[in-house]
């Protein structure tokens, strides 16, 4: 069952006005359009950080289109941005402990893709996830949320 580190039932930060209480549906609410979970999905495995690295992703997204996402997902807590210490021109996005969680959802996308629609996963990723989840997604959480470090 649930330990005390559970995500799942944590409140919005923001109160949102939602159709429905609904798991699903507030789900869909925030990442309900193909882009924001190819943004996360680009953050998580991709190796992602600015928006040029974004908009060099295979599937082509439109900068309008980009921008609002990246907007959205902030305000839903799911990324976050700070200006690069090396070019203060530049922004870089991370995941957030939230985006974070969505690991398994993109996993179990990525395996039903492969099964059912022909799609071809990243070497290793869909073994190391069937194989051992629970370490699958430790070592992604640990990947992901580590407190960058200063050369100074």
């Amino acid at each position: 069952m649930c330990k005390s580190n559970c995500y799942w039932f944590a409140m919005p930060e923001k109160r949102q006005k939602r159709r429905s209480t609904c798991p699903i549906n507030a789900s869909l609410e925030v990442l309900g359009d193909r882009w924001s979970l190819l943004i996360v999905r680009d953050l998580m495995f991709g190796g992602a950080r600015t928006y040029k690295d974004f908009r060099s992703s295979d599937e082509g997204i439109a900068t309008n289109v980009l921008a609002s996402r990246l907007v959205k997902l902030q305000d839903s807590g799911i990324v976050t941005s700070d200006r690069d210490p090396q070019d203060g021109r530049s922004v870089i996005y991370r995941l957030t402990a939230k985006g974070v969680e969505l690991a398994p959802v993109l996993l179990e996308l990525s395996r039903w893709g492969t099964r059912f629609e022909g799609g071809k996963p990243p070497r290793g990723i869909l073994q190391a996830w069937e194989t051992n989840p629970h370490a699958f997604l430790a070592e992604i959480r640990d990947e992901l949320l580590e407190v960058p470090r200063s050369n100074g």
